[in-house]
C-alpha cells in the first residue's frame, strides 16, 4: 500500500510517500480501504512540527473508506460498509476522562494518510447514507467539533442567534447545523467574495471584520442590542474579546480554536457580570458523531468542500490549506 510518513522534526519537506505491506485485522478490528481524508488545523500543526510526534508518524486524523475485512468478535460492521473514523478512538460516549483521552490518529498514533488501515471497530462509525468518501472524511474533526460546540454543549434551539467566525470547516458546519435548528446566523470574514458565499449558504447577516474592527459590537447591534446566544470561537486570543462583546447576558461561547495563538488576556468581569458560559471543545465522542450523522441524514445536507488533492500531492494540499484561500474543507483522495 501507499502511505505518507512524517520524518522528525516535521516540516512539509519531511512528508515522504512510501510503499509498505498492508496490515491484517486482529480480533475486534476492521481492515478499511481508506479512500479520503481531510485537512484540519490540528493536522497542519503536527505536520509543521508544532505538535511533536514520533519519527515516521503517519499523519491525518480524518479517514473514510470501505470495510474490506472484519476481525473476529466484530458484530457492528460487515464487509462493504462505508465508514468514517472517530477523532478519539476510545472516547465512546459520555464525558471525556483521562482514560479515553488517548491515541489521537495522526498525532500520538498513526493516522489515515494511507490506503489501508487496521483499527478497533469502535474507532469508526458508519458514514451518512448517500455520502461520498470525500464528503464523509470531512466529519471526523470539523463536523463533530461544530456539533458538540453548538448542539451538545450549546443546546441551540429555534430562534437563537449564532455567530460564526471565518469560513473554515468548523464554522461552515456550525452554520449548517444552526440553520437546520431554526437559528439565525451572523458570519464574519475579511473577504467580500467569501461573505457572498456565506450568504448563499444561509448566513442571515455578514460582517467584514477588517472593514469593521469592532465586529463584536456590530454583531450585537444586529440583534437589536440583545447579543448573540452562541459564538463558535475558532480564533482564540485575537478574537475572544470581540466574541465576549457580541454575547447576550447568559450567552454561550464554544471555545474551539487557537488560530491566532494560545494565550490571551480576558476581561474576566465581562464574563461573570454577563454570566457568559465558555465551553472548551475538543472534538467529541463516538456517540456525538453518531448523533450528528443521524441529524445530517435527516436534514440531507452535504459538507462544503473547496478542493481535493491526490495523496501524492499532500504537500501541495497543505500549502493551499495554509494560504487560507479555501472556503470549506480541503481534502485528500486516495
Amino acid at each position: 500500500m501507499r502511505l505518507v510518513r512524517l520524518r522528525a522534526p516535521g516540516g512539509l519537506e519531511n512528508l515522504k510517500l512510501v510503499e509498505e505491506d498492508h496490515p491484517k485485522p486482529r480480533p475486534g478490528e476492521l481492515l478499511v480501504r481508506i479512500r479520503a481524508s481531510s485537512l484540519n488545523f490540528h493536522d497542519d500543526m503536527v505536520v509543521l512540527g508544532k505538535i511533536p510526534c514520533a519519527d515516521g508518524r503517519i499523519p491525518m486524523s480524518d479517514g473514510a473508506g470501505k470495510v474490506i475485512a472484519v476481525g473476529d468478535d466484530v458484530d457492528e460492521f460487515k464487509i462493504g460498509d462505508t465508514v468514517v473514523s472517530t477523532f478519539w478512538p476510545y472516547w465512546l460516549g459520555g464525558e471525556m476522562t483521562p482514560a479515553t483521552r488517548r491515541d489521537i490518529p495522526g498525532d500520538s498514533a498513526d493516522g489515515y494518510a494511507r490506503e489501508y488501515v487496521c483499527m478497533p471497530a469502535h474507532a469508526f462509525t458508519k458514514s451518512p447514507a448517500g455520502y461520498t468518501h470525500v464528503e464523509a472524511a470531512t466529519l471526523t474533526c470539523a463536523g463533530v467539533t461544530a456539533w458538540r460546540g453548538l448542539v451538545v454543549c450549546g443546546q441551540v434551539k429555534p430562534g437563537d442567534t449564532v455567530l460564526i467566525l471565518g469560513t473554515g470547516g468548523v464554522s461552515l458546519f456550525a452554520l449548517q447545523f444552526a440553520k437546520a435548528a431554526g437559528a439565525r446566523v451572523i458570519a464574519t470574514s475579511s473577504s467580500e467574495e467569501k461573505l457572498e458565499k456565506l450568504k448563499r449558504l444561509g448566513a442571515d447577516t455578514v460582517i467584514n471584520y477588517k472593514a469593521v474592527p469592532d465586529w463584536g459590537q456590530k454583531a450585537k447591534d444586529s440583534t437589536d442590542g440583545r447579543g448573540v446566544d452562541h459564538v463558535i470561537e475558532v480564533g482564540g486570543p485575537a478574537t475572544l474579546t470581540q466574541s465576549i462583546t457580541a454575547c447576550r447576558t447568559g450567552g454561550h461561547i464554544a471555545l474551539i480554536g487557537v488560530l491566532t495563538g494560545s494565550a490571551a488576556e480576558v476581561e474576566i468581569p465581562a464574563l461573570f457580570s454577563n454570566q457568559i458560559r465558555i465551553s472548551g471543545i475538543s472534538i467529541g465522542s463516538r456517540a456525538d458523531q453518531e448523533d450528528m450523522i443521524r441529524a445530517i441524514t435527516a436534514n440531507r445536507f452535504k459538507p462544503v468542500i473547496d478542493r481535493r488533492f491526490p495523496l501524492q500531492e499532500i504537500v501541495a494540499a497543505f500549502k493551499y490549506f495554509e494560504s487560507q484561500k479555501h472556503f470549506g474543507k480541503v481534502c485528500l483522495e486516495l
